[in-house]
């Protein structure tokens, strides 16, 4: 979750994310050192949605709608073959970055009082955060060293909703998306 403090870890928070197993051997070690999240149990992933609603609003009836939602759009394939960058972040592209937007637009729309990231950026930009709050030099170091693992490809079957518990992110559900239209 890239773009967010530590400070952002608090008891309650909730994200949505599509896990990205695959690109563990390539960022693992970066993001351990690079990447407050990872440090906080985050596994290599692409945001969907931060922050979700609080753990205290997320009942039964939000699972039941997170799985109409998200069962209303098809599984997909991610390519990450390059990386990027925002101010003081370097990241994996996916790609193609346009069903992620869906499921974000999607999410935001049935819940409008949480815009993503809470409302401090305009664009949503899908990204898998790799170090954040580095010195040019150290992203350039990161990437020139990322280069060697890339591509690859990853299936995105499900959304996960993560839960900070005042130490650590940890998994509470894993919602399907469809299997075609």
């Amino acid at each position: 979750m890239a773009d967010d403090s530590t400070s952002g870890f608090r008891a309650g928070r909730t994200a949505l994310i599509v896990r990205v197993p695959e690109a563990e051997p390539v960022v693992r070690e970066w993001r351990e050192r690079f990447d407050p999240s990872a440090r906080a149990g985050v596994p290599a992933h692409v945001t969907v949605l931060f922050p979700f609603l609080d753990e205290s609003r997320v009942d039964a009836s939000v699972h039941a709608a997170l799985t109409d939602v998200l069962g209303g759009h098809s599984s997909f394939d991610l390519w990450f073959g390059k990386c990027g960058r925002l101010p003081e972040v370097l990241y994996l592209v996916p790609e193609p970055d346009t069903p992620l937007r869906r499921l974000t637009e999607a999410i935001a729309a049935h819940w409008p009082e949480t815009p993503p990231y809470g409302g401090r950026f305009t664009e949503i930009i899908p990204h898998l955060t790799v170090a954040q709050g580095q010195r040019e030099a150290v992203l350039e170091e990161i990437e020139a060293e990322l280069v060697g693992g890339l591509p690859f490809t990853s299936r995105v079957s499900s959304v996960e909703l993560i839960v900070h518990d005042g130490t650590r992110w940890r998994e509470r559900a894993s919602f399907a998306l469809g299997t075609g239209h």
